[in-house]
């Protein structure tokens, strides 16, 4: 039998073309309980109660709740995307099925004993978080993120297979739609396993790629890449990228990077790729984006959620926030395009 690390998955080199098949049915399953959360959340708050006179506005209602600046936008916005509250300027009310459902007050409320009960504690943390605005990391022990997923193999990992998830949609349709024909090399930033790279390498032969993260991350992603037999043309590079120099490359990837840092620090990040890239190079960001209007994209405000609560300084963002990180940083052209169910990608040229 091979050797293989703990969790990792059942050897298989097959795949499918980029576009055919979309992970989106079973995505939106796996965002189905954060939906959830979110819902047991807001009853715990009583945002349906504290609305049921009437709309308030987002600092009056933040107020009343007692809901934490940093994740109340997130929160509040979140809960019409998800169809429960309405948002009028700077005004939120309930939306109709709220108010006739969710108001405690009435007679035919949805809200009871028995909801709780189904799912015991399954909001407690974004609950916590929404009151103290603290992100669950810091506030369990007081270690780094990062520091936590490589404390052992088995985190890395397990860490690594989530990004895979999360990205491989992405990644199939990023190798579809992105222009690579007339570019030769790219660098993914914070590349976890490898998959944005292997699905690009395996639709683009001209190309080669290098991976880029902490030691911690070689293992899994040479493991990952020589199984989908690409070992010949992809490279691992150790570093961390706020203090190491990005790798020469015509294109850098920063894919579900920049949410995990506060404004400054992505600014920082996309200037030092601005150093990095040639003339006529391209950045490329992939992230689940949150709309420009905040009122649709659901998932990209939930993971917003998630991120406030996993990494102090973490939120998502939207297309026209990282539009002017991108021309601060000295890039030209930034775009937004639509990828696969919630997750767009924003590029732009050097």
């Amino acid at each position: 039998m091979p050797d293989t690390v703990p969790g990792s998955p059942p050897t298989r080199t097959t795949w499918s073309p980029p576009g055919m098949i979309s992970p989106r049915p079973v995505t939106d399953l796996i965002w189905a309980h954060w939906r959830t959360r979110v819902l047991l959340s807001a009853i715990d708050l009583g945002v349906f109660a504290a609305l049921s006179a009437g709309p308030l506005t987002a600092d009056a209602l933040r107020a009343r709740l007692g809901v934490h600046p940093r994740p109340a936008a997130d929160f509040f916005d979140a809960l019409v995307a998800l169809g429960l509250l309405e948002r009028h300027a700077d005004h939120y009310a309930n939306a109709p099925a709220s108010a006739e459902y969710l108001d405690p007050a009435l007679p035919h409320t949805c809200i009871g004993p028995s909801l709780s009960a189904q799912c015991p504690g399954m909001a407690d943390e974004l609950t916590r978080l929404l009151r103290t605005g603290e992100a669950l990391r810091r506030a369990r022990d007081g270690r780094d993120f990062y520091a936590a997923v490589c404390a052992d193999d088995r985190s890395v990992r397990a860490f690594q297979r989530d990004m895979t998830a999360l990205s491989i949609g992405s990644a199939r349709a990023i190798a579809e739609k992105f222009p690579w024909a007339g570019y030769r090399t790219l660098a993914d930033i914070g590349c976890a396993e490898g998959a944005l790279p292997a699905q690009i390498l395996l639709a683009h032969p001209h190309l080669s790629a290098t991976g880029f993260d902490l030691p911690a991350a070689r293992t899994g992603f040479e493991q990952y890449t020589a199984r989908l037999g690409l070992a010949d043309r992809v490279t691992f590079t150790a570093g961390d990228f706020f203090h190491d120099d990005l790798p020469a490359a015509d294109v850098l990837v920063f894919g579900h990077v920049l949410h995990n840092w506060p404004p400054e620090d992505r600014l920082r990040l996309l200037r030092r790729a601005h150093r990095a890239l040639p003339e006529g190079g391209a950045v490329l960001i992939y992230e689940t984006l949150i709309d420009d209007e905040r009122r649709d994209n659901a998932i990209g405000l939930l993971l917003s959620l998630v991120m406030q609560l996993e990494v102090p300084g973490g939120s998502d963002y939207t297309g026209a926030e990282c539009h002017r990180w991108l021309t601060a940083a000295g890039f030209t052209d930034p775009r937004t395009e639509h990828l696969d169910g919630p997750e767009s990608m924003v590029v732009a040229v050097k």
